[in-house]
């Protein structure tokens, strides 16, 4: 259960999902809605007045489209955990998205629930592992065995390799910490260290990594079959 209000932000061209959405979050413990907004413009224009922790955004957006309004976004409020609403199922198009910076992305169509724990997740750990992440993380896996993509591997030692994997498992720094006997700073500083190394920007990133290279382990039957080769 959440320990702190989480400030959330609602961008989508539809007044009705926006304010249905709202009025669902707002029954919440520990979470409120301070933006309403139907396009980035009027988003950036709000969020100078607001303090915001997690974005859900609508992935075909007026003015921009998903990627150059994530990375805009970015830009400006590096602070802000993006979670990407679609009701695509381009692969393609979804994994720009991880690339350029979401924290995740669940469809429309999922069970209202699922947003709550993809908020939740977010907040706590930094990531949320959706059937629909997942699979793009398989699509991502095949596709570059399919155009013989090579990365340049690079050696990790037996903590890193762990780290990776922690994290695909979902677990927050504290845990991981626990997990490793580190401190928590010991853990963040890891972890940058990581993505400096691997030359990667984020967490799915890293997990991209840990998953092409085949140092993450794939344990639960839903994904092994998924990342299988």
């Amino acid at each position: 259960m959440l320990s702190k209000l989480i400030n959330i932000a609602i961008v989508d061209t539809h007044t009705l999902f926006r304010k249905t959405l709202k009025n669902y979050i707002s029954d919440q413990r520990n979470m409120n809605v301070v933006i309403q907004s139907p396009n980035i413009s009027d988003l950036l224009s709000k969020l100078k007045d607001f303090e915001v922790h997690i974005l859900l955004m609508e992935v075909y957006v007026p003015e921009q489209n998903g990627v150059d309004a994530v990375k805009n976004i970015k830009s400006k409020y590096p602070d802000i955990k993006i979670l990407a609403l679609s009701t695509c199922t381009e692969m393609n198009s979804l994994n720009e998205l991880l690339d350029a910076g979401v924290y995740g992305i669940i469809s429309k169509t999922d069970e209202p629930d699922e947003l709550i724990r993809a908020i939740e997740a977010i907040s706590e750990k930094g990531i949320y592992r959706s059937a629909l992440f997942t699979e793009i993380m398989y699509w991502n896996k095949q596709h570059n065995l399919m155009s013989n993509k090579e990365t340049t591997t690079v050696s990790l030692n037996k903590r890193e390799s762990e780290m990776l994997q922690l994290l695909w498992e979902e677990k927050s720094n504290k845990e991981i910490a626990g997990y490793l006997y580190l401190s928590v700073r010991s853990v963040e500083k890891i972890r940058q260290d990581l993505k400096e190394k691997l030359g990667v920007k984020s967490t799915i990133g890293l997990i991209k990594y840990g998953i092409n290279k085949k140092i993450i382990k794939v344990t639960s039957p839903v994904y092994t079959k998924w990342l299988q080769p």
